[in-house]
């Protein structure tokens, strides 16, 4: 059967149906474990929206104490688990289109979560709708699992796996085609301390250590004011300048967001900051940023640019800053490949932070993961992308993203992002392009299917 054919019934139903999930603004505010809602509003409204969907389409729905969710068909022991998560990053300025307004143009529906995660969990959704309608009998339960919190901790997902059973084989619509069979470790670290002023009364960027900041703020003494309209002119970057009441000023400079798996990708505006900002002071934090983490993605700086023959480089994204009334903490975004030595990462990593009375620990730390590239679920899956797509050349792949893939064993991440197509995922203006979401959504048809034979 071609389910790309199947499928043209569905378009109008998809779209309306995507649309209302992509207008609900689901960025974790806060984790409140004591509350009925523990990630907010707008992501619990989320997650009620696709499990109302699956009864209204006739599917099992579990709520697993608003942490998570699942829409589950098929009967027998063993569970296809599809990855899904219905959180997104912050949107961020910089929007042609109001980001949470799911509105088409030329094809293209634009808005945060549009290609990171709700479009893909719209197709693996309706991919396994297509196949219910068709009557299709299942020999295993396949269950699409809705995280919650994969972009801020997998506190959702985690939880949901100490309450259900961890699927037996599975994929996540998380990431790139035709599959990804390995993910670099994901390692948070953060510096903290006590630092003088030193001319730098505050300084601040980032949000999420898995953005690349696109604006960074200093306080500093007014006197600097002129030299810092010069250094935005003579480097053509972009920023302001805000008068305080003490004589001091608000500088902010802009820089461009990217995925922490691709920080080169970025313009990293603490970065840009920290170059006008260790001219002028003698803070030990702006010095220490800027000796050895500026604009130096692979750590060549510390001599800790590790790299593998597979999953390649070594990356870091130094993603969070907050630096006010004399205390530092410094929080870094780190994919690194199988052969690191994390230990001596660490250790190194410490030395240098001592050097200017910082201290350095590892926040937490998810281990790389690999599926053989050769097992019978990643030769399934790629064989569904090569049916409708003819892409025989295009090699499977590692990431240095982290999907929920690497929460089992089994599984493995699997579209939607078709070779050679812009992605803007956590940038302004993320979208996706209709066309290619139907045809994902005929992959995963025809992923299912084969995989519950």
């Amino acid at each position: 059967m071609n389910f790309y054919d199947e499928f043209q019934k569905y378009r109008e139903t998809f779209i309306k149906d995507l649309q209302g999930l992509l207008r609900i603004p689901s960025v974790l505010t806060e984790f409140n474990p004591n509350s009925s809602h523990p990630f907010g509003d707008g992501i619990h409204e989320a997650l009620e929206y696709m499990l109302k969907l699956g009864e209204r389409d006739g599917f099992t729905v579990k709520n697993v104490d608003n942490y998570a969710g699942h829409i589950e068909i098929g009967a027998g022991e063993e569970i296809l688990g599809v990855l899904c998560h219905l959180d997104v990053v912050p949107t961020g300025d910089g929007w042609k289109y109001p980001p949470f307004g799911a509105e088409i143009h030329d094809g293209k529906i634009y808005a945060r979560g549009a290609l990171d995660d709700k479009g893909p969990t719209m197709c693996a959704y309706y991919a396994l709708k297509m196949l219910k309608d068709l009557g299709v009998k299942f020999n295993k339960r396949v269950r699409i699992i809705l995280g919650t919190d994969e972009e801020s901790g997998w506190r959702g997902l985690k939880y949901y796996l100490t309450k259900e059973p961890i699927p037996d084989v599975g994929f996540a619509p998380d990431a790139n085609f035709p599959l990804i069979y390995g993910e670099k470790g994901i390692l948070t670290g953060e510096f903290s301390g006590n630092v003088t002023c030193d001319g730098v009364y505050q300084f601040s960027f980032g949000e999420r250590t898995n953005v690349v900041p696109d604006k960074a703020t200093a306080v500093i003494d007014g006197k600097f004011k002129e030299g810092f309209y010069k250094f935005l002119q003579d480097n053509d970057y972009s920023g302001s300048v805000k008068e305080l009441d003490n004589g001091t000023i608000e500088v902010t400079v802009n820089g461009k967001s990217a995925h922490a798996m691709e920080p080169e990708k970025g313009l990293n505006a603490g970065f840009v900051l920290v170059e006008f900002l260790h001219k002028i002071t003698n803070n030990k934090l702006v010095h220490f940023i800027h000796k050895y983490l500026s604009f130096d993605t692979r750590l060549t700086k510390t001599n800790l640019n590790y790299t593998h023959e597979v999953m390649g480089d070594l990356t870091c994204n130094v993603g969070v800053c907050r630096y006010e009334n004399e205390e530092v903490k410094l929080l870094l975004n780190f994919r690194y490949p199988l052969n690191t030595d994390v230990e001596k990462m660490t250790r190194v990593l410490s030395e240098k932070a001592q050097e200017f009375g910082l201290t350095y620990k590892v926040i937490s730390d998810s281990k790389p993961h690999y599926v053989d590239p050769e097992s019978e679920l990643v030769r399934t899956l790629h064989q569904a992308y090569i049916k409708y797509t003819n892409d025989t050349e295009t090699p499977i792949m590692t990431i240095g993203g982290g999907t929920y893939a690497r929460s089992f064993k089994n599984a493995v991440a699997f579209g939607p992002e078709f070779p050679n197509k812009e992605a803007l995922i956590h940038q302004p203006n993320e979208y996706a392009i209709l066309e290619d979401l139907f045809l994902a959504t005929a992959i995963y048809a025809e992923a299912i299917y084969n995989l519950t034979r």
